[in-house]
């Protein structure tokens, strides 16, 4: 008799679930997929779930069928999840004591005096970092734990407060009774809430930094009109559940008077941002905004996400690959996580460096000659700008590419490819009819002490962003309905 590994149920669990979720889909009515479809989106404009672009507000499109993932498998990526982000965590210190790594993940000579500035010893002991690890995982295969690979870090910032959890709401409201209706042992639930984990990450820091306020400032552009449009659903949501006022300022609106930070009179307590330190330092320099007030909530250590936020450059994960650093600064445990789950990332240039296969050659050479292995990307940009997959192009075109890379005054990274699982959703087309088919997904793990929450994104490109017109997959947490046996995983 063969035994399967616990890893191996969890994934072929896992795989049992999903084939019974794709079952009621494939023998559901047309009219029954039509129907969930138009309720899904006429709630989520209800709920606000909406993406401004260029001001105006567009729907984002939820797929019909969760997507599920045991709860032993959210202990391993939460552990894993948390693993990556402290390490994350330390890089201004990294930054500050090693001239290596700042190479690596460079800094303006601005945004360098804003971190001499504003990083000190409180910040080491209490670094609140909101962050969102963006990843691919088959959570149905066997060999699950080995299909996990972390593509890049999202640390500023962090679009999905309020999407993550309604999507999840909406799927568990609208489809998950029609899912249970045709298949009444189906178990499959809402996760933990990631509204609920940050607002008590934000309680704990107030608390360990002795502040007894609790007035909450989200910093954004908020007339900009572009991107997930959040603010206004979240401060609705902490007022009714928690009876807060979350205030929600531009930078322009914040001042100082009798030694705090005020909006419209009001006491700023602690910041949440969507700004990075370089917008403003922008802001600051071309249209004469008095950042000040910004500066001494980062100072103060009252700012979500500290300075570590602006080193969520792609590159980072040179530091967390690279044998002669990872070595020097990180834990035999933390190695093995790293060289399990975190994908070969190299700055783009002319050296010598070390290879994926852990050898030492030319980074250049390597690149022009492993085009389908690899992908293109500038280091601080996001949405899916300008990545370049090179198995979808030629040579001729991934050649161009690298010099078009080389010749940018802001740095490239290249990454090795990572295999992006496929699930099948239904989707209703615009004459009516219901088809099955196949999606890339790409998943953000937001770990916390509190346990790790999953925002889901899918998209028919294998560049997966809701910013490029992508739609968002709920990840319910599913119960196991038996026990898998060898030989040949044999539910029981």
């Amino acid at each position: 008799m063969v035994m399967l590994t616990p890893a191996e149920e969890l994934g072929l669990s896992g795989l049992h679930l999903d084939s019974r979720v794709r079952k009621v889909f494939y023998a559901m009515p047309a009219e029954k997929i039509i129907e969930l479809s138009r309720r899904l989106h006429d709630e989520s404009l209800n709920r606000h779930l909406l993406y401004l672009r260029e001001g105006e507000p567009e729907v984002i499109h939820i797929m019909l069928r969760p997507i599920a993932v045991m709860p032993d498998q959210l202990t391993y990526l939460n552990f894993v999840s948390l693993t990556i982000l402290n390490a994350l965590k330390r890089l201004p210190d990294l930054y500050l004591h090693d001239f290596s790594v700042r190479e690596i993940v460079p800094l303006s000579p601005d945004e360098e005096k804003w971190l001499w500035d504003c990083w000190g010893p409180s910040h080491r002991e209490n670094n609140p970092v909101l962050g969102r690890l963006d990843a691919v995982a088959e959570f149905t295969s066997p060999m699950w734990k080995d299909s996990l690979r972390f593509m890049e870090p999202n640390l500023c910032g962090v679009g999905g407060l309020h999407m993550g959890p309604t999507c999840e709401q909406l799927l568990a409201d609208i489809v998950l009774p029609a899912i249970e209706q045709s298949d009444p042992q189906m178990r499959m639930e809402v996760g933990q809430d990631l509204r609920e984990i940050f607002i008590q990450e934000v309680f704990d820091h107030l608390q360990a930094i002795g502040r007894a306020g609790q007035n909450i400032c989200f910093v954004e552009p908020k007339y900009a009109g572009q991107g997930p449009d959040e603010q206004e659903a979240l401060a609705q949501y902490y007022h009714d559940r928690h009876g807060l006022k979350i205030m929600h300022a531009d930078p322009r609106e914040l001042s100082i008077s009798d030694g705090e930070v005020r909006y419209e009179g009001n006491v700023v307590d602690i910041a949440y941002r969507d700004y990075e330190v370089r917008d403003l330092i922008r802001l600051e320099r071309e249209d004469q905004v008095d950042v000040e007030p910004i500066r001494r909530l980062f100072r103060e250590n009252r700012m979500i996400s500290s300075m570590a936020g602006d080193f969520d450059h792609k590159s980072c994960w040179e530091l967390l690959t690279e044998p002669s650093l990872v070595n020097r600064y990180f834990t035999a445990e933390e190695r093995q996580i790293f060289r399990r789950h975190v994908l070969w990332t190299r700055v783009l240039g002319e050296r010598n460096t070390t290879l994926p296969e852990g050898e030492t050659g030319d980074l250049l050479d390597y690149v022009r000659g492993e085009r389908e292995l690899l992908v293109l990307k500038p280091n601080r940009s996001y949405g899916g700008d300008r990545v370049v997959i090179g198995h979808l192009i030629d040579q001729a075109e991934w050649e161009r590419s690298i010099n078009t890379a080389l010749a940018d005054s802001d740095k490239w990274v290249v990454q090795r490819l990572a295999s992006l699982p496929v699930h099948e959703f239904p989707v209703v087309a615009t004459d009516g009819s219901v088809h099955m088919e196949p999606f890339y997904t790409v998943m953000g793990f937001a770990p916390s002490k509190y346990g790790l929450c999953i925002l889901g994104r899918a998209s028919q490109k294998q560049v997966v962003n809701v910013a490029q017109r992508g739609g968002m997959c709920g990840i319910l947490v599913g119960r196991p309905s038996g026990r898998l046996l060898g030989p040949g995983g044999r539910l029981k």
